[in-house]
C-alpha cells in the first residue's frame, strides 16, 4: 500500500468501506462474532451520530456505506469500531484486523446503488448462501422489507418512520429524499 494514501473525508459526501481480518483470517466466521460486530457498528453509529446505508459482515471481512459522522472523523469512527470488536473478541491479542481500510467516495446515486448491490451480492458471490436474503448479516433484508435489524439502516422505510417525529437522519448525501427513484 502507498504510504501516503489520500482519504477524501469531510466532503460531506457518503463512502463505501472495506477492512478485513488480520491476514485474512476468519475472524468473523461464527454467528456470535458477525453479531458482536453488528452490535459495535449500532454502538458506533449512535455514538458518532453517523448514518449506515448498508453493510455486510463476511467471514473474514466487511463493507459498508456510511455517512460522515456528526462527531469526529470517519477515520475516528472506524477506529472505534475496529477497536470495539477486537477487544470483545480477542481482548488484548494482538491483530484482530488488517491496520488500514479501504475508502471510496459515493458521488451519485447510481454509484451508490452500485455499491449497495455489490455489497449486498457478496455472500452469495463467496457461496455462503444462494440468495442475498438468506444471509442475515447485511441490510439486504432491511431494504427488500423494511425489516429492523440490529444496526439501524437509513433508507426510505427509515425515514417514513421518521416523518413523524421530523428526526431525518440527513444522509443519503448522494440521493435526494423520498425520491420514488431511490430503491435499492
Amino acid at each position: 500500500m502507498p504510504s501516503q494514501l489520500h482519504r477524501f473525508q469531510q466532503t460531506g459526501r457518503s463512502h463505501f468501506v472495506t477492512f478485513g481480518c488480520y491476514h485474512r483470517r476468519r475472524g468473523l466466521a461464527t454467528d456470535a462474532a458477525r453479531a458482536t460486530f453488528e452490535q459495535a457498528l449500532e454502538r458506533v453509529r449512535r455514538n458518532r451520530r453517523l448514518c449506515v446505508l448498508g453493510y455486510v459482515v463476511m467471514p473474514n471481512h466487511v463493507h459498508l456505506l456510511l455517512t460522515e459522522p456528526e462527531r469526529g472523523s470517519l477515520a475516528d469512527a472506524i477506529k472505534s469500531l475496529k477497536q470495539g470488536v477486537a477487544r470483545r473478541l480477542i481482548g488484548d491479542a494482538p491483530h484482530f484486523w488488517q491496520k488500514r481500510y479501504y475508502d471510496f467516495n459515493l458521488r451519485d446515486y447510481p454509484q451508490f446503488l452500485e455499491k449497495l448491490r455489490y455489497v449486498h451480492r457478496n455472500p452469495v458471490r463467496q457461496g455462503l448462501c444462494e440468495r442475498p436474503e438468506d444471509w442475515p448479516w447485511s441490510s439486504f433484508r432491511h431494504y427488500a422489507s423494511g425489516e429492523v435489524g440490529r444496526v439501524e439502516i437509513e433508507s426510505e422505510w427509515t425515514a417514513r418512520r421518521r416523518e413523524q417525529g421530523g428526526d431525518l437522519c440527513g444522509a443519503l448525501h448522494v440521493l435526494p429524499p423520498h425520491s420514488s427513484q431511490n430503491r435499492a
